[in-house]
């Protein structure tokens, strides 16, 4: 198996980045020993780093094994609850305290991202990295550091509802309209254009959820 190790990542970055690029999906079971030969470090760091996942509750207990985790119906409407109340008020924050030089970044992703409306993986990494700047825009680090929890939880998602016909283009309107309220410096707009992207994410995740139900029986 070919070694993936970084030299600036450890071994807990990069299981999650396998789980987040869908290396790993849902209930895929994680074994000490190939993983250290896949990322090319040793067993303990692979050992805490797979107990870190586990008090994360991204990793869960398969009698002994570990398997990444998945999330029920009840789950993910909780978290998409809880995210859309962070993002929103990160969006609030950053129409309040962004720098010049931070819209012009927001700007910038929205006008590079509309390349990418044809390459649903691609927008899904877009739409990461823009959520992400809103998060830091907002400076405000305790509220970064639970949206970078939400948005690991987020890894155990089998599929990105940008990949849904139509969506990646709906994004984008979505997106225009946030940042238009963050350069306003009108917050409570701002607050209110993210939850809503958040809310329509939302919905389609459950179509999504619903139709692999459906498949399944």
């Amino acid at each position: 198996m070919t070694s993936m190790r970084s030299p600036h990542k450890d071994a807990y970055e990069m299981i999650l980045e396998a789980i987040d690029t869908g290396t790993y999906k849902p209930g895929s079971r994680l074994v000490e020993s190939e993983l250290a030969e896949r990322f090319g470090v040793s067993r303990t760091p692979i050992r805490e780093a797979l107990q870190r996942l586990e008090t994360q509750s991204l990793l869960s207990r398969d009698g002994r094994s570990l398997i990444v985790a998945s999330l029920d119906h009840g789950q993910l409407s909780e978290l998409y609850v809880v995210r859309g109340a962070l993002e929103g008020l990160a969006a609030r924050l950053a129409a309040r305290h962004s720098t010049p030089e931070e819209l012009a970044v927001l700007r910038h992703m929205l006008e590079a991202d509309r390349a990418l409306v044809g390459d649903p993986n691609a927008m899904s990494r877009a739409n990461r990295r823009f959520h992400k700047q809103i998060h830091l825009a907002s400076h405000n680090r305790f509220l970064v550091q639970q949206l970078d929890l939400v948005h690991r939880s987020m890894a155990l998602l089998a599929s990105t509802s940008i990949a849904v016909a139509g969506r990646p283009t709906d994004t984008m309107v979505e997106h225009e309209r946030i940042v238009q309220a963050i350069e306003a410096g009108d917050g409570d707009a701002a607050d209110l254009a993210l939850r809503e992207h958040i809310s329509q994410a939302f919905t389609i995740r459950l179509r999504l959820d619903a139709e692999a139900v459906q498949a399944g029986r």
